[in-house]
């Protein structure tokens, strides 16, 4: 690291149990961020202020003006531009020792595949119950831990799935295969803040998990009630049975 960066990543360098290697581990990372909306927004600049080297944001959807109240990464005069280029635009504009490529399309299975093994770790920050399904198979195929968020109402909850674990759990053990016409922001509504919390715990668990520091969710989920300011944090056991992690 250059002088500029020693100055920029000072406050975690001087954590004792992040110090310098801590921070070359985040450059030398690649995180893949699924969806650039409420979730996407605070993790992907977290991620990006706090020095991971290379960032892979994939969204296939456009800047929309009801977006604005809680996706802070994009701003008004991107309305219309693609989600995935809209947050490329502010986080090398917050950090240009980052390399950002974007993905502005939904990428196909064989496509997901790719830029999974690509990464070091993987945000889940979709909306919807198929991709964070494929999302899950496709990161335990590869190996690559996955970092899984959502939020809805006043409510929303964190996980980490880590197939590098022994008996660690997948998001398919938490849930069995579902409808998409579950509950949705555009129809049940989302308070601004509360995907800021979400997608914040997000970027920690991920930098946790590329430097090793601390202890990740792996096994956990982590559920926030925003209205009434209460956490809990339920085990989460792999499931007998489980298609992906645990067939039998």
């Amino acid at each position: 690291m250059n002088d500029d960066e020693l100055l920029r990543y000072s406050r975690q360098i001087m954590l004792p149990d992040f110090d310098v290697a801590g921070q070359e581990h985040l450059a030398e990372a690649t995180a893949l961020i699924i969806g650039l909306g409420g979730l996407g927004s605070p993790a992907s600049l977290y991620l990006a202020s706090a020095g991971v080297g290379h960032l892979i944001l994939c969204d296939n959807d456009e800047v929309d003006l009801s977006n604005l109240q809680r996706q802070i990464v994009h701003t008004t005069d991107r309305i219309g531009m693609n989600k995935a280029e809209s947050a490329r635009h502010l986080l090398l504009e917050i950090n240009p020792h980052c390399h950002v490529t974007t993905v502005g399309h939904r990428p196909d299975k064989s496509e997901l595949e790719a830029l999974i093994k690509q990464a070091t770790v993987v945000l889940d920050c979709t909306d919807n119950f198929s991709s964070r399904f494929a999302i899950n198979a496709a990161c335990w195929h590869a190996s690559t831990p996955l970092v899984s968020g959502a939020g809805i109402r006043w409510e929303g909850q964190v996980a980490v799935f880590d197939p590098r674990q022994d008996n660690a759990p997948c998001y398919s053990c938490l849930y069995d295969e579902v409808d998409d016409s579950a509950l949705n922001c555009s129809e049940s509504g989302v308070i601004a803040p509360l995907v800021g919390i979400i997608g914040a715990c997000q970027a920690l668990e991920a930098i946790k998990v590329v430097t090793g520091v601390g202890e990740t969710l792996v096994g956990k989920i982590l559920y926030f009630d925003g209205k009434y300011t209460e956490w809990r944090t339920l085990v989460l056991n792999r499931r007998v049975g489980c298609p992906v992690c645990n067939p039998g």
